[in-house]
Protein backbone atom coordinates (compact mmCIF):
# COMPACT_ATOMS: atom_id res chain seq x y z
CA UNK A 1 0.00 0.00 0.00
CA UNK A 2 1.32 3.11 -0.65
CA UNK A 3 1.82 6.29 1.89
CA UNK A 4 -1.03 8.02 0.09
CA UNK A 5 -3.61 5.59 0.66
CA UNK A 6 -1.84 4.59 4.27
CA UNK A 7 -2.57 7.88 5.09
CA UNK A 8 -5.95 7.63 4.17
CA UNK A 9 -7.12 4.83 5.68
CA UNK A 10 -5.54 6.12 9.15
CA UNK A 11 -7.55 8.86 8.37
CA UNK A 12 -10.73 6.64 8.50
CA UNK A 13 -9.92 4.79 11.17
CA UNK A 14 -9.17 7.90 12.92
CA UNK A 15 -12.81 8.50 12.16
CA UNK A 16 -14.47 5.38 13.39
CA UNK A 17 -12.81 5.46 16.77
CA UNK A 18 -13.58 9.17 17.58
CA UNK A 19 -16.99 7.94 16.40
CA UNK A 20 -16.79 5.76 18.95
CA UNK A 21 -15.17 7.99 21.72
CA UNK A 22 -18.15 10.37 21.41
CA UNK A 23 -20.71 8.21 21.81
CA UNK A 24 -20.57 8.06 25.69
CA UNK A 25 -20.51 11.86 26.31
CA UNK A 26 -22.71 13.22 23.85
CA UNK A 27 -25.47 10.88 24.88
CA UNK A 28 -24.93 12.08 28.25
CA UNK A 29 -25.58 15.53 27.10
CA UNK A 30 -28.89 14.82 25.60
CA UNK A 31 -30.26 12.27 28.39
CA UNK A 32 -32.28 15.04 30.04
CA UNK A 33 -33.69 15.56 26.74
CA UNK A 34 -34.59 12.14 25.83
CA UNK A 35 -35.73 11.07 28.92
CA UNK A 36 -38.37 14.28 28.79
CA UNK A 37 -39.40 12.88 25.71
CA UNK A 38 -39.72 9.60 25.72
CA UNK A 39 -40.83 9.01 29.40
CA UNK A 40 -42.65 12.07 29.99
CA UNK A 41 -44.46 12.06 27.01
CA UNK A 42 -45.66 8.52 28.10
CA UNK A 43 -47.92 9.25 31.30
CA UNK A 44 -44.92 8.58 33.95
CA UNK A 45 -42.11 11.06 35.76
CA UNK A 46 -38.77 10.39 33.77
CA UNK A 47 -37.03 10.77 36.99
CA UNK A 48 -38.95 8.10 38.42
CA UNK A 49 -38.26 5.76 35.57
CA UNK A 50 -34.06 5.80 36.60
CA UNK A 51 -34.15 2.33 36.80
CA UNK A 52 -34.92 1.44 33.30
CA UNK A 53 -33.71 4.70 31.76
CA UNK A 54 -30.32 4.02 33.17
CA UNK A 55 -29.73 1.02 30.25
CA UNK A 56 -29.88 3.46 27.68
CA UNK A 57 -26.01 3.83 29.23
CA UNK A 58 -25.86 0.42 31.03
CA UNK A 59 -26.59 -1.60 28.20
CA UNK A 60 -24.48 0.10 25.84
CA UNK A 61 -21.65 -0.62 28.51
CA UNK A 62 -22.95 -4.00 29.04
CA UNK A 63 -22.10 -5.09 24.78
CA UNK A 64 -19.20 -2.71 24.15
CA UNK A 65 -17.72 -5.01 26.60
CA UNK A 66 -18.23 -8.36 25.37
CA UNK A 67 -17.77 -6.72 21.81
CA UNK A 68 -13.99 -5.75 22.73
CA UNK A 69 -12.14 -9.09 23.77
CA UNK A 70 -14.05 -10.86 20.85
CA UNK A 71 -12.49 -8.17 18.37
CA UNK A 72 -9.05 -9.96 18.95
CA UNK A 73 -9.83 -13.18 17.59
CA UNK A 74 -12.56 -12.50 15.04
CA UNK A 75 -10.05 -10.27 13.44
CA UNK A 76 -7.53 -12.90 13.47
CA UNK A 77 -10.22 -15.19 11.66
CA UNK A 78 -11.87 -12.36 9.26
CA UNK A 79 -8.78 -9.61 9.12
CA UNK A 80 -9.01 -6.43 10.48
CA UNK A 81 -10.28 -4.52 7.42
CA UNK A 82 -13.09 -6.61 6.93
CA UNK A 83 -14.06 -6.43 10.66
CA UNK A 84 -13.46 -2.91 10.98
CA UNK A 85 -15.45 -2.14 8.01
CA UNK A 86 -18.03 -4.54 9.41
CA UNK A 87 -18.62 -3.00 12.48
CA UNK A 88 -18.76 0.49 11.16
CA UNK A 89 -22.00 -0.37 9.25
CA UNK A 90 -23.25 -2.21 12.32
CA UNK A 91 -22.46 1.29 14.19
CA UNK A 92 -24.47 3.34 11.53
CA UNK A 93 -27.08 1.30 11.52
CA UNK A 94 -27.80 1.43 15.45
CA UNK A 95 -27.27 5.02 15.77
CA UNK A 96 -30.15 5.27 12.87
CA UNK A 97 -32.30 3.25 15.15
CA UNK A 98 -31.18 5.41 17.97
CA UNK A 99 -32.41 7.97 16.44
CA UNK A 100 -35.63 6.57 14.75
CA UNK A 101 -36.50 5.27 18.12
CA UNK A 102 -39.84 5.82 19.24
CA UNK A 103 -39.83 4.55 23.00
CA UNK A 104 -37.42 3.97 25.35
CA UNK A 105 -37.29 0.25 24.86
CA UNK A 106 -36.58 0.94 21.21
CA UNK A 107 -33.79 3.38 22.02
CA UNK A 108 -32.25 1.22 24.64
CA UNK A 109 -32.50 -2.13 21.91
CA UNK A 110 -30.82 0.14 19.26
CA UNK A 111 -28.08 1.42 21.95
CA UNK A 112 -27.24 -2.60 22.23
CA UNK A 113 -26.58 -2.36 18.39
CA UNK A 114 -24.59 0.81 18.41
CA UNK A 115 -22.47 -0.76 21.63
CA UNK A 116 -21.78 -4.08 19.02
CA UNK A 117 -20.02 -1.77 16.29
CA UNK A 118 -18.16 0.90 18.78
CA UNK A 119 -16.81 -2.09 20.61
CA UNK A 120 -14.99 -3.34 17.91
CA UNK A 121 -14.52 -0.32 16.57
CA UNK A 122 -11.56 0.98 18.56
CA UNK A 123 -9.69 -2.25 18.80
CA UNK A 124 -9.83 -3.49 15.69
CA UNK A 125 -8.92 0.26 14.53
CA UNK A 126 -5.91 0.39 17.00
CA UNK A 127 -4.57 -3.12 15.44
CA UNK A 128 -5.31 -2.08 11.67
CA UNK A 129 -3.28 1.19 12.50
CA UNK A 130 -0.30 -0.71 13.85
CA UNK A 131 -0.12 -3.50 10.69
CA UNK A 132 -0.83 -0.16 8.39
CA UNK A 133 3.44 1.62 9.74
CA UNK A 134 6.60 0.33 11.14
CA UNK A 135 8.93 1.15 13.64
CA UNK A 136 8.33 4.71 14.67
CA UNK A 137 5.98 5.75 12.22
CA UNK A 138 3.48 3.05 14.02
CA UNK A 139 4.05 4.88 17.46
CA UNK A 140 3.18 7.98 15.45
CA UNK A 141 -0.13 6.58 13.92
CA UNK A 142 -1.08 4.79 17.42
CA UNK A 143 -0.81 8.09 19.10
CA UNK A 144 -2.99 9.66 16.59
CA UNK A 145 -5.77 6.72 17.37
CA UNK A 146 -5.54 7.41 20.88
CA UNK A 147 -6.22 10.92 20.92
CA UNK A 148 -8.77 10.62 18.55
CA UNK A 149 -10.56 8.50 20.99
CA UNK A 150 -10.29 10.85 23.60
CA UNK A 151 -10.80 13.50 21.56
CA UNK A 152 -13.77 12.42 20.65
CA UNK A 153 -15.14 12.40 24.13
CA UNK A 154 -14.08 15.96 24.59
CA UNK A 155 -16.05 17.08 21.52
CA UNK A 156 -19.20 15.26 22.45
CA UNK A 157 -20.48 17.45 25.11
CA UNK A 158 -19.87 20.39 22.50
CA UNK A 159 -21.19 18.76 19.78
CA UNK A 160 -24.34 17.31 21.96
CA UNK A 161 -24.86 20.92 22.95
CA UNK A 162 -24.54 22.40 19.60
CA UNK A 163 -26.92 19.97 18.06
CA UNK A 164 -29.72 20.58 20.60
CA UNK A 165 -29.27 24.55 20.58
CA UNK A 166 -29.24 24.66 16.95
CA UNK A 167 -31.45 22.26 14.96
CA UNK A 168 -35.35 22.66 15.84
CA UNK A 169 -36.65 20.59 13.44
CA UNK A 170 -40.24 20.75 14.85
CA UNK A 171 -39.75 24.81 13.43
CA UNK A 172 -38.74 23.42 9.97
CA UNK A 173 -41.48 20.87 9.78
CA UNK A 174 -44.03 23.16 10.59
CA UNK A 175 -42.75 25.58 8.26
CA UNK A 176 -42.93 23.06 5.38
CA UNK A 177 -46.82 21.91 6.30
CA UNK A 178 -45.29 18.63 7.55
CA UNK A 179 -46.50 18.46 11.14
CA UNK A 180 -48.29 15.22 12.76
CA UNK A 181 -47.19 13.04 10.43
CA UNK A 182 -44.16 10.00 10.36
CA UNK A 183 -41.70 12.95 9.42
CA UNK A 184 -42.45 14.77 12.48
CA UNK A 185 -42.17 11.34 14.44
CA UNK A 186 -38.54 10.75 12.86
CA UNK A 187 -36.82 13.71 12.72
CA UNK A 188 -38.54 15.35 15.75
CA UNK A 189 -37.20 16.66 18.43
CA UNK A 190 -33.70 17.84 18.75
CA UNK A 191 -32.13 14.76 20.57
CA UNK A 192 -32.66 12.49 17.78
CA UNK A 193 -29.80 13.98 16.09
CA UNK A 194 -27.37 13.40 18.45
CA UNK A 195 -27.71 10.27 17.13
CA UNK A 196 -28.20 10.74 13.32
CA UNK A 197 -25.33 12.64 13.13
CA UNK A 198 -23.03 9.22 12.75
CA UNK A 199 -24.89 8.52 9.89
CA UNK A 200 -23.59 10.77 7.23
CA UNK A 201 -20.37 10.92 8.94
CA UNK A 202 -20.34 6.66 9.24
CA UNK A 203 -21.09 6.17 5.70
CA UNK A 204 -18.30 9.10 4.52
CA UNK A 205 -15.99 6.78 6.50
CA UNK A 206 -17.34 3.67 5.49
CA UNK A 207 -16.94 3.75 1.60
CA UNK A 208 -13.73 5.83 1.89
CA UNK A 209 -12.43 3.28 4.09
CA UNK A 210 -13.27 0.66 1.37
CA UNK A 211 -11.75 2.18 -1.32
CA UNK A 212 -8.67 3.16 0.03
CA UNK A 213 -8.00 -0.23 1.71
CA UNK A 214 -9.03 -2.22 -1.61
CA UNK A 215 -6.44 -5.51 -1.68
CA UNK A 216 -5.27 -4.74 1.66
CA UNK A 217 -5.94 -7.27 4.58
CA UNK A 218 -4.28 -7.85 7.47
CA UNK A 219 -3.22 -11.59 7.87
CA UNK A 220 -5.60 -14.31 9.03
CA UNK A 221 -5.17 -17.57 11.21
CA UNK A 222 -7.22 -20.39 11.94
CA UNK A 223 -9.11 -20.68 14.83
CA UNK A 224 -11.81 -20.70 17.37
CA UNK A 225 -14.01 -18.28 19.37
CA UNK A 226 -14.78 -18.62 22.65
CA UNK A 227 -18.49 -18.24 22.60
CA UNK A 228 -19.33 -20.03 25.57
CA UNK A 229 -17.13 -17.78 26.96
CA UNK A 230 -18.09 -14.79 26.48
CA UNK A 231 -21.53 -16.05 26.75
CA UNK A 232 -21.46 -17.20 30.37
CA UNK A 233 -19.11 -13.72 31.03
CA UNK A 234 -22.26 -11.82 29.55
CA UNK A 235 -24.55 -13.63 31.97
CA UNK A 236 -22.46 -12.59 34.83
CA UNK A 237 -22.36 -9.31 34.12
CA UNK A 238 -26.10 -8.36 33.09
CA UNK A 239 -27.53 -10.30 36.41
CA UNK A 240 -24.89 -8.41 38.07
CA UNK A 241 -25.60 -4.99 37.04
CA UNK A 242 -29.39 -5.73 36.91
CA UNK A 243 -29.31 -7.05 40.62
CA UNK A 244 -27.42 -3.35 41.67
CA UNK A 245 -30.11 -1.62 39.88
CA UNK A 246 -33.32 -2.95 41.64
CA UNK A 247 -31.38 -2.47 44.80
CA UNK A 248 -34.21 -0.35 46.91
CA UNK A 249 -36.88 -1.03 44.45
CA UNK A 250 -40.26 -1.41 45.50
CA UNK A 251 -41.87 -3.15 42.67
CA UNK A 252 -40.68 -4.52 39.02
CA UNK A 253 -42.85 -3.43 36.20
CA UNK A 254 -45.31 -3.79 38.32
CA UNK A 255 -45.53 -7.37 38.81
CA UNK A 256 -46.11 -9.45 42.50
CA UNK A 257 -41.91 -10.23 42.53
CA UNK A 258 -40.56 -8.78 45.24
CA UNK A 259 -36.97 -7.14 44.32
CA UNK A 260 -34.91 -8.05 47.17
CA UNK A 261 -35.51 -11.63 46.63
CA UNK A 262 -34.43 -10.77 42.60
CA UNK A 263 -31.92 -9.16 43.19
CA UNK A 264 -30.14 -11.71 45.45
CA UNK A 265 -31.15 -14.17 43.10
CA UNK A 266 -29.61 -12.13 40.23
CA UNK A 267 -26.28 -11.82 42.28
CA UNK A 268 -26.22 -15.51 42.86
CA UNK A 269 -26.54 -16.01 38.99
CA UNK A 270 -24.11 -13.32 38.48
CA UNK A 271 -21.47 -15.09 40.94
CA UNK A 272 -22.01 -18.76 39.48
CA UNK A 273 -21.47 -17.82 35.86
CA UNK A 274 -18.44 -15.67 37.06
CA UNK A 275 -17.05 -18.61 38.83
CA UNK A 276 -18.06 -20.52 35.30
CA UNK A 277 -16.66 -18.27 33.39
CA UNK A 278 -13.20 -18.50 35.32
CA UNK A 279 -13.23 -22.23 35.19
CA UNK A 280 -13.49 -22.58 31.15
CA UNK A 281 -10.91 -19.97 31.00
CA UNK A 282 -7.74 -21.83 32.61
CA UNK A 283 -9.43 -25.11 30.63
CA UNK A 284 -8.99 -23.60 27.18
CA UNK A 285 -5.91 -21.93 25.24
CA UNK A 286 -7.56 -19.03 23.46
CA UNK A 287 -10.32 -17.76 26.29
CA UNK A 288 -12.90 -14.95 26.07
CA UNK A 289 -10.76 -13.35 28.71
CA UNK A 290 -7.40 -14.83 29.75
CA UNK A 291 -7.69 -14.97 34.14
CA UNK A 292 -4.06 -16.25 33.91
CA UNK A 293 -2.88 -12.92 33.02
CA UNK A 294 -4.12 -12.16 37.14
CA UNK A 295 -1.23 -14.56 38.00
CA UNK A 296 1.41 -11.56 37.30
CA UNK A 297 0.84 -9.27 40.92
CA UNK A 298 1.43 -5.84 38.47
CA UNK A 299 -1.26 -6.72 36.05
CA UNK A 300 -3.86 -7.98 38.81
CA UNK A 301 -2.93 -4.20 40.71
CA UNK A 302 -3.36 -2.60 36.97
CA UNK A 303 -6.97 -4.37 36.05
CA UNK A 304 -7.81 -3.45 39.62
CA UNK A 305 -6.87 0.71 39.84
CA UNK A 306 -8.84 0.54 35.64
CA UNK A 307 -12.16 -1.10 37.37
CA UNK A 308 -11.68 1.42 40.72
CA UNK A 309 -11.77 4.46 38.70
CA UNK A 310 -14.16 3.15 36.18
CA UNK A 311 -16.55 3.10 39.12
CA UNK A 312 -15.44 6.86 39.83
CA UNK A 313 -15.63 7.99 35.97
CA UNK A 314 -19.44 6.94 35.42
CA UNK A 315 -20.40 8.79 38.47
CA UNK A 316 -18.37 12.03 37.87
CA UNK A 317 -20.30 11.76 33.85
CA UNK A 318 -23.58 10.94 35.05
CA UNK A 319 -23.58 12.71 38.39
CA UNK A 320 -22.36 15.36 36.38
CA UNK A 321 -25.00 15.69 33.96
CA UNK A 322 -27.99 15.31 36.35
CA UNK A 323 -26.78 17.69 39.02
CA UNK A 324 -26.49 20.35 35.96
CA UNK A 325 -29.96 19.25 35.14
CA UNK A 326 -32.15 18.80 38.07
CA UNK A 327 -30.20 20.75 40.87
CA UNK A 328 -28.86 23.90 38.87
CA UNK A 329 -31.81 23.32 35.86
CA UNK A 330 -29.06 24.12 33.04
CA UNK A 331 -29.47 23.98 29.86
CA UNK A 332 -27.62 22.63 27.08
CA UNK A 333 -24.98 25.08 27.14
CA UNK A 334 -24.50 24.32 30.97
CA UNK A 335 -23.99 20.67 30.14
CA UNK A 336 -21.61 22.11 27.59
CA UNK A 337 -19.67 23.83 29.73
CA UNK A 338 -19.65 21.30 32.81
CA UNK A 339 -18.93 17.87 30.62
CA UNK A 340 -17.01 19.39 28.43
CA UNK A 341 -14.53 20.71 31.05
CA UNK A 342 -14.53 17.06 32.33
CA UNK A 343 -14.34 15.25 28.67
CA UNK A 344 -11.67 18.11 27.83
CA UNK A 345 -9.39 17.59 30.77
CA UNK A 346 -9.34 13.65 30.33
CA UNK A 347 -8.30 13.89 27.37
CA UNK A 348 -5.58 16.09 28.29
CA UNK A 349 -4.27 14.10 30.92
CA UNK A 350 -4.55 11.05 28.97
CA UNK A 351 -2.00 12.63 26.26
CA UNK A 352 0.21 14.39 28.98
CA UNK A 353 0.22 10.77 31.17
CA UNK A 354 2.49 9.03 27.84
CA UNK A 355 4.99 11.49 28.19
CA UNK A 356 5.01 11.59 31.89
CA UNK A 357 6.12 7.96 31.85
CA UNK A 358 8.93 8.35 29.86
CA UNK A 359 10.45 10.46 32.95
CA UNK A 360 8.44 9.12 35.97
CA UNK A 361 7.68 5.94 37.41
CA UNK A 362 4.19 4.03 36.85
CA UNK A 363 3.07 3.88 39.58
CA UNK A 364 4.24 8.27 40.80
CA UNK A 365 2.06 9.34 37.67
CA UNK A 366 -0.81 6.83 38.91
CA UNK A 367 -1.56 8.43 42.02
CA UNK A 368 -0.53 12.15 40.69
CA UNK A 369 -3.84 11.28 38.78
CA UNK A 370 -5.53 10.07 41.70
CA UNK A 371 -4.47 12.31 43.94
CA UNK A 372 -6.14 15.24 41.81
CA UNK A 373 -9.03 12.43 41.07
CA UNK A 374 -9.87 12.69 44.77
CA UNK A 375 -10.06 16.57 44.93
CA UNK A 376 -11.84 16.73 42.21
CA UNK A 377 -14.68 14.39 43.68
CA UNK A 378 -14.16 16.21 47.07
CA UNK A 379 -15.08 19.66 45.41
CA UNK A 380 -17.74 17.75 43.34
CA UNK A 381 -18.99 16.71 47.24
CA UNK A 382 -19.49 20.39 48.29
CA UNK A 383 -21.89 21.29 45.71
CA UNK A 384 -25.06 22.70 46.38
CA UNK A 385 -28.23 24.69 44.92
CA UNK A 386 -26.16 27.86 44.50
CA UNK A 387 -22.96 26.40 43.09
CA UNK A 388 -22.18 28.24 39.88
CA UNK A 389 -21.91 26.59 36.57
CA UNK A 390 -17.83 27.56 36.41
CA UNK A 391 -17.18 26.06 40.15
CA UNK A 392 -18.96 23.34 38.58
CA UNK A 393 -17.17 23.00 35.59
CA UNK A 394 -13.53 23.66 37.35
CA UNK A 395 -14.48 20.52 39.52
CA UNK A 396 -14.69 18.14 36.94
CA UNK A 397 -11.96 19.62 35.18
CA UNK A 398 -10.15 18.55 38.07
CA UNK A 399 -11.48 14.99 38.37
CA UNK A 400 -10.81 14.29 34.49
CA UNK A 401 -7.13 15.79 34.45
CA UNK A 402 -6.76 13.27 37.60
CA UNK A 403 -8.67 10.18 35.89
CA UNK A 404 -6.63 10.89 32.40
CA UNK A 405 -3.27 10.91 34.10
CA UNK A 406 -3.96 7.16 35.22
CA UNK A 407 -4.72 6.21 31.64
CA UNK A 408 -1.27 5.13 30.45
CA UNK A 409 0.79 4.13 33.25
CA UNK A 410 -2.05 1.62 34.33
CA UNK A 411 -2.22 0.12 31.05
CA UNK A 412 1.27 0.18 29.89
CA UNK A 413 2.10 -1.92 33.68
CA UNK A 414 -0.87 -4.30 32.58
CA UNK A 415 0.83 -5.40 28.85
CA UNK A 416 4.43 -5.22 30.15
CA UNK A 417 3.27 -7.75 33.03
CA UNK A 418 1.82 -9.65 30.36
CA UNK A 419 4.58 -9.89 28.02
CA UNK A 420 4.69 -9.21 23.94
CA UNK A 421 2.77 -12.63 23.29
CA UNK A 422 -0.18 -11.02 25.30
CA UNK A 423 -0.72 -7.39 24.17
CA UNK A 424 -3.62 -7.96 22.44
CA UNK A 425 -5.11 -10.09 25.77
CA UNK A 426 -3.88 -7.57 28.06
CA UNK A 427 -5.58 -4.81 26.53
CA UNK A 428 -8.92 -6.46 26.30
CA UNK A 429 -8.87 -7.27 29.94
CA UNK A 430 -7.61 -3.55 31.15
CA UNK A 431 -10.25 -1.98 29.27
CA UNK A 432 -13.09 -4.37 30.02
CA UNK A 433 -12.27 -3.83 34.12
CA UNK A 434 -12.52 0.19 33.59
CA UNK A 435 -16.02 -0.69 31.65
CA UNK A 436 -17.29 -3.08 34.15
CA UNK A 437 -16.06 -0.13 36.87
CA UNK A 438 -18.18 2.35 34.71
CA UNK A 439 -21.14 0.07 34.44
CA UNK A 440 -21.11 -1.05 38.69
CA UNK A 441 -21.15 2.98 39.23
CA UNK A 442 -23.72 3.31 37.24
CA UNK A 443 -25.78 1.00 38.58
CA UNK A 444 -25.38 1.97 41.66
CA UNK A 445 -25.83 5.35 41.32
CA UNK A 446 -29.17 4.76 39.52
CA UNK A 447 -30.05 2.66 42.66
CA UNK A 448 -29.67 5.03 45.04
CA UNK A 449 -30.81 7.81 42.97
CA UNK A 450 -33.99 6.04 42.48
CA UNK A 451 -34.63 4.69 46.17
CA UNK A 452 -34.35 8.48 47.01
CA UNK A 453 -36.79 10.19 44.76
CA UNK A 454 -39.45 6.87 45.14
CA UNK A 455 -38.96 7.93 48.72
CA UNK A 456 -39.17 11.73 48.24
CA UNK A 457 -41.87 11.44 45.67
CA UNK A 458 -43.70 9.58 48.14
CA UNK A 459 -43.91 11.52 51.05
CA UNK A 460 -45.10 14.63 48.83
CA UNK A 461 -47.43 12.78 46.98
CA UNK A 462 -48.76 10.79 50.39
CA UNK A 463 -51.94 12.86 50.55
CA UNK A 464 -53.52 16.11 48.71
CA UNK A 465 -52.19 18.37 51.22
CA UNK A 466 -48.73 16.43 51.72
CA UNK A 467 -47.30 18.89 50.18
CA UNK A 468 -47.65 21.49 52.35
CA UNK A 469 -44.71 20.97 54.30
CA UNK A 470 -42.22 21.24 51.91
CA UNK A 471 -43.01 24.99 51.06
CA UNK A 472 -42.61 28.60 52.86
CA UNK A 473 -45.70 29.09 55.12
CA UNK A 474 -46.67 31.85 53.24
CA UNK A 475 -47.74 29.56 50.33
CA UNK A 476 -49.59 27.63 52.34
CA UNK A 477 -53.13 28.56 51.28
CA UNK A 478 -52.15 28.19 47.92
CA UNK A 479 -53.03 25.12 45.37
CA UNK A 480 -50.40 22.55 43.96
CA UNK A 481 -50.69 24.44 40.74
CA UNK A 482 -50.18 27.89 41.54
CA UNK A 483 -47.02 29.29 40.25
CA UNK A 484 -45.39 30.18 43.10
CA UNK A 485 -46.17 27.30 45.02
CA UNK A 486 -44.40 24.90 41.71
CA UNK A 487 -41.38 27.47 41.52
CA UNK A 488 -40.85 27.06 46.18
CA UNK A 489 -40.88 22.80 45.00
CA UNK A 490 -38.30 23.45 42.53
CA UNK A 491 -36.27 24.64 44.75
CA UNK A 492 -36.86 22.31 47.29
CA UNK A 493 -35.90 19.88 44.57
CA UNK A 494 -33.12 21.14 43.50
CA UNK A 495 -31.49 21.15 46.93
CA UNK A 496 -32.29 17.57 47.35
CA UNK A 497 -30.88 16.67 44.34
CA UNK A 498 -28.15 18.46 45.30
CA UNK A 499 -27.56 16.52 48.25
CA UNK A 500 -28.56 13.45 46.66
CA UNK A 501 -25.62 13.71 44.43
CA UNK A 502 -23.29 14.59 47.10
CA UNK A 503 -23.61 11.11 48.80
CA UNK A 504 -22.20 9.73 45.55
CA UNK A 505 -19.81 11.58 45.46
CA UNK A 506 -18.44 10.96 48.85
CA UNK A 507 -18.40 7.52 47.56
CA UNK A 508 -16.93 7.51 44.25
CA UNK A 509 -14.05 9.47 45.99
CA UNK A 510 -13.69 6.60 48.69
CA UNK A 511 -13.60 3.94 46.04
CA UNK A 512 -10.80 6.23 44.31
CA UNK A 513 -9.01 6.55 47.44
CA UNK A 514 -9.51 2.43 47.44
CA UNK A 515 -7.08 2.34 44.12
CA UNK A 516 -4.10 3.41 46.01
CA UNK A 517 -2.95 0.37 47.09
CA UNK A 518 -3.32 -1.66 43.78
CA UNK A 519 -1.71 1.70 42.18
CA UNK A 520 1.31 1.07 44.78
CA UNK A 521 2.15 -2.20 43.06
CA UNK A 522 2.35 -0.53 39.69
CA UNK A 523 6.21 -1.03 38.02
CA UNK A 524 8.52 1.40 38.97
CA UNK A 525 10.20 2.01 35.99
CA UNK A 526 8.60 2.48 32.32
CA UNK A 527 10.14 0.22 29.69
CA UNK A 528 12.10 3.30 27.93
CA UNK A 529 14.00 3.99 30.50
CA UNK A 530 15.16 0.26 31.02
CA UNK A 531 16.75 0.39 27.30
CA UNK A 532 19.11 -1.27 28.24
CA UNK A 533 17.05 -4.73 28.00
CA UNK A 534 15.16 -3.85 25.01
CA UNK A 535 15.83 -2.71 21.55
CA UNK A 536 14.84 0.24 19.90
CA UNK A 537 11.85 -1.27 17.99
CA UNK A 538 10.39 -3.61 21.43
CA UNK A 539 10.09 0.02 23.39
CA UNK A 540 8.67 1.61 20.46
CA UNK A 541 6.16 -1.06 20.03
CA UNK A 542 5.54 -1.72 23.72
CA UNK A 543 4.52 1.32 26.47
CA UNK A 544 7.09 4.07 25.75
CA UNK A 545 4.92 5.75 23.25
CA UNK A 546 2.60 7.26 25.69
CA UNK A 547 -0.33 8.65 23.86
CA UNK A 548 0.21 5.48 21.54
CA UNK A 549 -1.33 3.28 24.11
CA UNK A 550 -4.39 5.53 24.44
CA UNK A 551 -6.85 3.78 22.15
CA UNK A 552 -9.32 1.85 24.06
CA UNK A 553 -7.69 3.26 27.37
CA UNK A 554 -4.67 3.32 26.46
CA UNK A 555 -4.36 -0.09 25.36
CA UNK A 556 -2.07 -1.51 22.06
CA UNK A 557 -4.97 -3.64 20.93
CA UNK A 558 -6.32 -6.89 19.98
CA UNK A 559 -3.56 -9.26 19.15
CA UNK A 560 -4.08 -9.57 15.42
CA UNK A 561 -0.39 -10.89 15.41
CA UNK A 562 -0.35 -14.20 16.20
Amino acid sequence: MDRRSRFVLLVVLGAGVFLAGLELMITAVALPSILADLVDAAGTTAWLELRKASWIINGYLLVYVLAMPLAGRLADLWGARRLFLTALGIFIVGSALAGAAQDLDQLIAARLVQAAGGGILVPVGTAAAAHLYEGHDRARALGVIGALTFLGMAAGPFLGAAILGAIHPADALAAAGATGGSAEALLSPAWRWIFYVNVPIGIAALALAWAASAGWETPRHQGSVDVAGAALFGIATAAGLLGLTLIGATTIAGTDLDPGTVSLVLGGLAVLATLLAVVRALRISEPFLDVRLFRSGSFSAAGLVSLLTGYAFATAIIGGAVFVDRALYGGPDEQRAALGALAGATAAGALVSGFLVRIASYRVVTLIGIALSVAGLAAMARWTAATDIATTAASLGAYGLGFGLTVTPRSAAAVEAAGRHAFGAASSVVTVARMIGMAVGLAILTAYGSTTIDRLSADIYATPDAYLAYIPEALRDRPLRDPLVVEALESWASREAASIMVGLFVVAAIVTVAAIPPALVLGGRSSRRRSSRESPTASADAVADGPGMLAGDGNAGPDVTR
